[in-house]
């Protein structure tokens, strides 16, 4: 169910050894037509309506293109307008991915996403650490004071579970093939290969939120 490939396309980012990506060169490119910048979602979704652009970005903790974005996008986040809600939606391409979702979707429960976010990514990528099993996760996450009662929780959580199966309907959706990618109030997909590199992605985001304001 939750463990079923978003895109048939998905399978060749399924293995957690690789650098999973877009397939794209990311080093920068002038941007020359903004307009080619970006790709128009087939399939728009509902945003919240309350008033505000939505932005989300599409990761998966395995993914070195999504680390190496990672200091791009909290810069941009750090800097939010008042008009612009932000949010993260874990892609599930194959089983390690299902396992990561399940993780980031723990940590929102537990309310300490805002400090275990950019960790997991460092443990994975800079520290070798998998974090597949559960053993290796709820280590991790004691050393956030989290219990083993509140860890175990959180694992069998209905709502963990049930915000896995909206994000993966979600993605399946915008009909993506790989991560890092950005998507402007559910109707514009950015990733590096449209803006010509993960350095313009979120400049061709904030062309896009003033779209969306007009």
């Amino acid at each position: 169910m939750l463990g079923r490939i978003v895109a048939s396309a998905a399978i060749l980012f399924a293995s957690f050894s690789s650098f999973a990506g877009d397939g794209h060169d990311h080093s920068e490119a002038p941007i020359t037509d903004m307009s080619k910048a970006y790709k128009v979602i087939e399939q728009p979704q509902a945003v919240p309506a309350n008033g505000k652009v939505h932005v989300e970005e599409l990761f998966w903790y395995g993914c070195g293109h999504c680390f190496s974005l990672e200091e791009h996008v909290e810069s941009w986040a750090s800097k939010l307008p008042a008009d612009v809600e932000f949010s993260r939606v874990p892609a599930m391409f194959g089983k390690s991915w299902v396992i990561h979702a399940q993780m980031y979707y723990m940590t929102e429960t537990l309310g300490i996403t805002e400090q275990t976010h950019g960790d997991i990514f460092k443990a994975i990528h800079l520290k070798g650490e998998r974090l597949q099993r559960k053993s290796e996760q709820q280590k991790f996450f004691a050393a956030y004071g989290v219990s083993e009662e509140d860890f175990n929780k959180a694992y069998n959580s209905f709502t963990v579970k049930s915000r896995m199966k909206q994000a993966d309907k979600r993605i399946r959706a915008y009909k993506v093939s790989g991560v890092p990618a950005i998507v402007v109030n559910g109707k514009y997909l950015v990733d590096a290969g449209s803006a010509g590199g993960q350095g313009n992605i979120f400049k061709v985001v904030d062309y896009l939120i003033e779209k969306e304001r007009k």
